[in-house]
């Protein structure tokens, strides 16, 4: 489960979906130096995005 405190880079290399999702967001995290560092708290409050519809939405994309 992706959860507030997991790091940007985690996220884009366990899930195929997640770059689709940050960039429909206009998060374009792939060529953020700060992906490696950053967490999905920190960048959804850095570009104003809901943070539980992003949970909610990168959560949904991974399979049971």
């Amino acid at each position: 489960m992706i959860t507030k405190d997991t790091p940007i880079i985690e996220v884009l290399r366990s899930n195929s979906n997640a770059k689709d999702i940050f960039s429909k967001h206009g998060m374009h995290c792939i060529g953020c130096m700060g992906s490696s560092t950053e967490t999905i708290e920190n960048c959804a409050k850095m570009h104003g995005i809901d943070l539980d519809k992003l949970l909610a939405e990168l959560n949904a994309t991974i399979p049971n």
